[in-house]
């Protein structure tokens, strides 16, 4: 309503001579919104309006950001009394998808099986997993621009073909440059990584998905979703000293546990909200991933429009602010509707120190000292490190340069333990460059990484200890992870994490049991007897100004169906996907156990990253690391050469795992996994899940899953069942072959169970019953063989219209001539509303037009001088540009620096 407002003011203060109502702003404030803003406002408005008319009680924020994203249809009406949370199926249309050059080739590979033409939705891939850091920013970039050549390659030119924007490598992290270019408040996006709810420190809802979920919005299909719950926390006090949002999330994983937030989003609300910047409230969402949490949100905060505007997109900001009370705030009484309320007073919150292992194993910092005498955890630190999407912002860069500053002034010029910290995008690194922090940092002695993930995804060219496991070392980071074998490949490194302050002041200690806020540390270099003690850093949310650094971005083409996607027949590194088998009769009869997983197997045990990066876009290949670092329940446990093994139950010999699956396959022999408590958590990898299908698998049955995980086996048609009493997992002895009844066509069916007969080698057979979450609609994946199987088997729209969502041109031809007059015209408004784009010649506006299949038949010159004055035409041609629907570039500045990725 206040957007409508001021829209209608702009008008009459303009000199501008046209006959609208309010009627048709509403109207063409539908296309105009998404291409200026990259969400649609009116529409999102429409739609919770729609959910609403059969009840009015308050609304959540997070169900404000669901609803409103809901497709509606004319046989099916969405109404807040008919959604039940934990049940009903959501069908929402993401206005935007994000992969990594990790996650990217798969799910590339999967879109271009597909058959289609071009991404229906607004569509990034990011290069920032390959690569691998050893030596420094330059050397390793150029390492992996020679050993990734051939993967970059393909996604550049898959990119190009498909309407795909392309971050190249040294962009930045994945999360990081969508925050600093992408996100928008209110809106959704869905990611092939778990970190995607990053985005919630800008209001907007990111949700990590497999690669076959995303190819399903990027083909334009409704993208599913099971109706969350909401734990709501209460956010009060301030946070002071040593304590940072770091600190929030740390202490919340100690209180929900890994698991505590499946099918769940995490909501903050409450006064200290207002007190956080964007970054750091991003901090938070990026790592609640680590609770198992669907996503997590922030409500809209002044301090996310300064962010906005620091970051070129003031335009947004002030949309946002307009819709701020309708759509990006919770609705008040709204408190009453949370599943669960935890209570945080930051006024009082001491910083934690997570791990190692698992990052729910949470240690106030004055707790540390103790927990750490009472362990075998080695004492000294082998590594510090700051980076990663959680913790890589100029925020947490500034306060790492305060404390070493604090250190250099005090007589200690250098860390005494190795240092790495990786800025989190190009637009970081540039400014913190610029602003000399970069600069103090290495003078320490930090190794400054490419802009990256690095370590904390196991791309890190290890050589300090034997990561064979054979040495025992701590290391403590800004990361968000901490899993066996995570960074290096040694599961003998112990991994905390903690804010950037804490890791920055434990690598000038040098010891695990370091306490910032008590000790001090000797400088017998200046004095006998002297001593430091670190004070707090002050945060600092913003630049002066960001720098943009090297433009890394590469726009698609208009057109890409003439090009061609580049693989070699020859590569192991890529090869296009064969379609799986639809389901078969009896495939699920006489199963042999490959595997009974003992304890915490996360999709980093069942499909290791580091190495194996390389194989990411070749699933034959990259099957030859399954479950190469789990437990054997059946091996002994504390060797570490029995992880990733399992004996043969043709042969009894013990080989590794994905050896045994070949075997069983080759044989013809169907084989199943037994897994323990929420199998498959952590990243969003799908190649945990396609690597059992390919090799031959039919089910995994474990006491509970991991939700990313669950449904990136459903989608590649592997059966994820649960048992129904737990203690049946402990039954299954080594040997036994599994049948599973009741899961046949016409038999399968939500809400039915499963019943398990399990045969030992010796002894009687018994049954138990088993769980699933299949609902009618995915009963159609396992039958098809997988969703991929299924999307070719259904009827597509034949014209999706230009990239990112636009409109297609028999669709633009129906649109009156008076309509794109209006159009225009309300661009016009827009520019002068927001404090206009100036500074561009007639010859921009041709250009454009050409380029907008909105208006690419209606001409500038048909504006009549009435309608044209001379303080309105900059604004015509400047909009114009901003509006372009294919292009769709922002030009923010009188050097058109473009807010890049506006496409």
């Amino acid at each position: 309503m206040l957007l409508r407002q001021c829209l209608l003011h702009r008008i009459t203060q303009s000199r501008c001579v046209i006959d609208v109502s309010y009627t048709d702003i509403s109207f063409v404030l539908t296309f105009v919104g998404p291409q200026l803003f990259g969400v649609n406002y009116g529409e999102q408005l429409s739609n919770l309006d729609t959910v609403r008319q059969s009840s009015r009680r308050p609304l959540t924020l997070t169900e404000k950001l669901l609803y409103s994203h809901l497709i509606p249809s004319d046989d099916k009406v969405w109404s807040l009394q008919e959604i039940d949370r934990g049940k009903t199926i959501l069908e929402l249309r993401p206005d935007r998808v994000a992969c990594h050059d990790a996650t990217a080739t798969m799910a590339l590979l999967q879109f271009i099986s597909a058959g289609l033409p071009r991404v229906a939705v607004p569509t990034t891939v990011h290069g920032d997993h390959l690569i691998v850091s050893e030596k420094g920013a330059e050397p390793d970039m150029k390492r992996a621009l020679t050993e990734h050549a051939e993967v970059y390659e393909f996604l550049s030119s898959a990119s190009r073909k498909y309407g795909i924007g392309f971050w190249k490598p040294g962009s930045g992290i994945i999360h990081t440059v969508i925050f600093e270019n992408h996100a928008v408040p209110g809106g959704l996006i869905i990611g092939t990584d778990s970190h995607t709810p990053n985005a919630g420190g800008l209001a907007m809802m990111g949700i990590g998905v497999g690669g076959s979920d995303a190819v399903d919005a990027m083909s334009g299909m409704p993208w599913e979703l099971v109706t969350p719950q909401i734990v709501g926390v209460r956010l009060t006090g301030q946070l002071s000293g040593w304590a940072s949002t770091k600190d929030i999330i740390c202490k919340l994983a100690g209180i929900l546990t890994v698991s505590g937030g499946k099918g769940r989003v995490i909501e903050f609300f409450g006064p200290g909200t207002e007190t956080l910047g964007a970054t750091a409230m991003a901090t938070i969402c990026n790592m609640s991933a680590e609770i198992g949490s669907t996503s997590c949100i922030f409500p809209y905060t002044t301090a996310m429009g300064r962010y906005l505007t620091a970051t070129r997109r003031a335009h947004v900001a002030q949309a946002a602010q307009e819709v701020q009370q309708a759509l990006l705030q919770a609705d008040e009484g709204s408190d009453k509707y949370y599943d669960q309320v935890i209570e945080i007073d930051l006024s009082t919150l001491e910083p934690h120190v997570n791990g190692p292992y698992t990052p729910d194993l949470a240690h106030p910092i004055s707790e540390l000292g103790k927990a750490v005498s009472q362990s075998e955890w080695p004492i000294n630190l082998s590594h510090a490190m700051v980076g990663s999407c959680t913790n890589s912002s100029y925020e947490d860069l500034d306060k790492t340069r305060q404390l070493v500053a604090q250190a250099r002034d005090a007589g200690l010029p250098r860390f005494k333990t190795p240092f790495l910290v990786a800025p989190g995008s190009e637009q970081i690194r540039a400014t913190a460059e610029e602003d000399g922090i970069l600069k103090e940092l290495q003078e320490a002695g930090a190794v400054v990484l490419s802009s990256s993930c690095g370590p904390c995804v196991g791309s890190w060219d290890r050589k300090d200890v034997d990561v064979r496991g054979k040495e025992k070392n701590s290391v403590v980071s800004s990361f968000n992870r901490n899993f066996v074998g995570r960074h290096d490949s040694n599961p003998a490194t112990h991994s905390f994490v903690t804010s950037p302050e804490l890791v920055t002041a434990f690598a000038y200690a040098g010891r695990l049991d370091f306490n910032p806020l008590t000790d001090s540390i000797p400088v017998e270099s200046v004095e006998e007897g002297k001593s430091f003690q670190f004070k707090a850093p002050v945060s600092r949310e913003l630049p002066a100004h960001f720098a943009t650094g090297e433009d890394t971005f590469q726009e698609p083409p208009s057109d890409g169906s003439s090009l061609s996607v580049i693989i070699d027949p020859q590569s192991d590194r890529l090869q296009l996907l064969t379609p799986f088998a639809p389901w078969q009769s009896g495939c699920a009869t006489d199963m042999e156990l490959l595997m009974k997983v003992k304890g915490k197997c996360t999709t980093d045990h069942i499909s290791p990253a580091g190495p194996w990066y390389k194989y990411r876009g070749h699933l034959e290949n990259i099957s030859n690391n399954m479950l190469t670092t789990a437990t054997n329940a059946f091996l002994p446990g504390n060797d570490p050469q029995m992880l990733g093994h399992t004996r043969n139950p043709i042969t009894s010999d013990v080989e590794v795992v994905p050896q045994v699956a070949r075997d069983l396959q080759g044989r013809g022999i169907r084989w199943c996994i037994i897994g323990d408590f929420n199998y498959g958590e952590g990243s969003s990898r799908e190649h945990a899940a396609l690597e059992p299908r390919y090799l031959g698998g039919v089910a995994v049955i474990a006491r509970s899953f991991a939700r990313i995980h669950e449904t990136n086996l459903k989608k590649q048609g592997m059966l994820p069942l649960t048992f129904d009493d737990p203690l049946d997992y402990d039954r299954i002895l080594e040997g036994d072959r599994i049948t599973l009844t009741g899961v046949e066509d016409g038999e399968l069916a939500p809400g039915r169970q499963v019943t398990m007969r399990v045969t030992p080698r010796q002894g009687a057979s018994w049954t138990a019953q088993l769980n699933h979450s299949y609902h009618a609609g995915q009963l159609h994946w396992l039958r098809a063989g997988s969703a991929l199987n299924h999307i070719k088997n259904t009827a597509l729209a034949k014209d999706m219209g230009a990239a990112g969502g636009g409109f297609s041109r028999d669709a633009v031809k129906q649109i009156p001539a008076e309509a794109k007059r209006l159009y225009i015209w309300l661009s016009v408004i827009w520019a002068s509303y927001c404090g206009g784009l100036h500074g561009f010649n007639t010859s921009n506006i041709s250009g454009a037009m050409s380029l907008d299949p909105f208006v690419r038949d209606f001409h500038w010159t048909d504006l009549s001088d009435a309608e044209v004055s001379n303080n309105s035409g900059w604004a015509v041609s400047s909009m114009l540009l901003v509006c372009s629907l294919s292009s769709l570039r922002l030009l923010v500045s009188q050097s058109a620096d473009r807010n890049r990725g506006k496409w």
